[in-house]
């Protein structure tokens, strides 16, 4: 008899998000190709207005009841399923179930000596891309020696796995993910990053990946795929897409298909090439330039250094030829001060950014930030998704009006003021509220897939 397996995965959801996490699919179809176990997927919104953990477990039990089988439950665990899930394994495990409880995801990828101590009842924990550990571990009843994959009671390495993404099959080609009427989707050309920026956990993973492309073959068929299927929003999720030549292929192959939604690019603006350039004019894009601040004190704290120089000429450069643009700043960053925010903002604001938007620091887990948090004095929220509220050079009333600063980039998206003078008088109105930082989700369109 075949073994059957639980994958669980709770994202934060967007409304017009595909109805399955692309992370969460191409799992799926590693596990197809690679294995010959039957798979129930469960996914469920954790933002959802009636999302339950009840009916989470009630669905996991009653697979537990009516399919003998069941060797395997998976959870991708991210910062806001955490608590979530530690409760789900502890009912789990209270039910009965004696099976193989195997985590992945962020959470666990960049978890220190803790790992065992946060999750007690798990059996097996996978830091690095899970697509190819994952099948290993569910063809094998032993134990098995992999890069990356640890078992509870055993010496700690601290090893992320390691992933050829050339060899990984693709969702979209082989109908894990139906996009079928799917107006909007999320899609990925590689995966990994060149720098090292100490507030984000990608920098660790472009060190484990193999061949940090996918397969040519595969990234042109799926844009073709897409192209057919008349997909009109499509948002790239390479941390910098234009960090390799490659990228100009890319974008090349949209124009050969004559593709006329809108592409969502996140770029480094030092990297930009007159090549690019004039190939993103021919298509409907937006490009996201992480700038996350001017000043060389709080870039040289988070090794996020900007040329600031290049960065203006390459933003008029895409202005004169009409390409779509944003800058993300950061609010809440090491050394920084309610006046350099300010001045970050003004800057951007004096050379005409179409869009700008303000997020707030969180020290996600295993992070350079996160780790040297008491040298700043970093104080967090206190929640699940928390955020920095406070630090040695900012009070909590300074990040209060940063925050509303935010807000009022946010209200005037698209026409906002000349100068920060006018903007702090819009600003002061604003109210501050957290969820207004997270991906919001309206409606329980996309739960119980598949």
């Amino acid at each position: 008899m075949q073994d059957t397996i639980i994958l669980v995965e709770l994202p934060w959801g967007r409304n017009k998000d595909p109805r399955i996490p692309l992370g969460h699919a191409s799992l799926l179809a590693s596990l197809n190709i690679n294995t010959s176990c039957n798979i129930f997927s469960i996914v469920e919104c954790i933002n959802d207005d009636d999302f339950s953990i009840d009916r989470i477990f009630d669905r996991i039990f009653k697979l537990l009841q009516t399919k003998k089988n069941i060797s395997t439950i998976g959870f991708g665990v991210y910062v806001w399923s955490e608590d979530t899930i530690q409760q789900l394994i502890s009912r789990i495990r209270e039910s009965g179930f004696r099976g193989k409880i195997v985590l992945g995801g962020p959470q666990i990828s960049y978890c220190g000596p803790t790992l065992e101590e946060n999750y007690p009842q798990a059996d097996i924990f996978v830091r690095g891309y899970g697509e190819i550990a994952l099948a290993s571990i569910i063809n094998h009843q032993e134990k098995i020696v992999l890069q990356g994959v640890h078992y509870a009671g055993d010496v700690d390495l601290f090893e992320q796995t390691q992933v050829d993404l050339e060899i990984l099959p693709s969702p979209w080609l082989t109908n894990v993910i139906d996009i079928n009427n799917q107006i909007f989707i999320r899609w990925e050309s590689q995966r990994g990053c060149p720098f090292k920026c100490g507030f984000c956990q990608h920098k660790e993973a472009g060190a484990r990946l193999v061949k940090k492309w996918f397969d040519t073959s595969r990234i042109q068929s799926e844009i073709e795929y897409f192209c057919q299927q008349k997909v009109q929003d499509i948002a790239i999720l390479d941390p910098i897409f234009n960090s390799d030549q490659r990228a100009n292929n890319v974008l090349q192959h949209f124009i050969d298909n004559d593709y006329t939604g809108r592409l969502s690019i996140q770029c480094r603006a030092e990297m930009m090439n007159d090549d690019f350039i004039e190939k993103a004019s021919k298509l409907n894009v937006r490009l996201e330039f992480g700038l996350q601040t001017i000043h060389n004190s709080e870039g040289k704290a988070v090794n996020r250094n900007n040329n600031i120089s290049k960065v203006e000429t390459v933003l008029k450069k895409v202005a004169e030829n009409e390409i779509d643009y944003e800058i993300t700043l950061i609010f809440g960053l090491p050394k920084q001060t309610l006046a350099s925010f300010q001045q970050t903002v003004e800057w951007c604001l004096i050379r005409k950014v179409p869009v700008i938007k303000a997020f707030p620091l969180m020290l996600l887990r295993g992070t350079e930030v996160e780790k040297r948090k008491g040298e700043w004095g970093l104080v967090e929220s206190e929640d699940s998704m928390a955020v920095v509220l406070e630090s040695n050079t900012f009070s909590k009333d300074d990040w209060k009006i940063m925050s509303q600063i935010s807000e009022a980039l946010k209200a005037t998206e698209g026409n906002h003021p000349d100068n920060i003078e006018q903007l702090l008088d819009n600003s002061k109105t604003m109210k501050v509220d957290m969820n207004n930082y997270r991906p919001q989700l309206s409606s329980a369109n996309y739960r119980n897939y598949p």
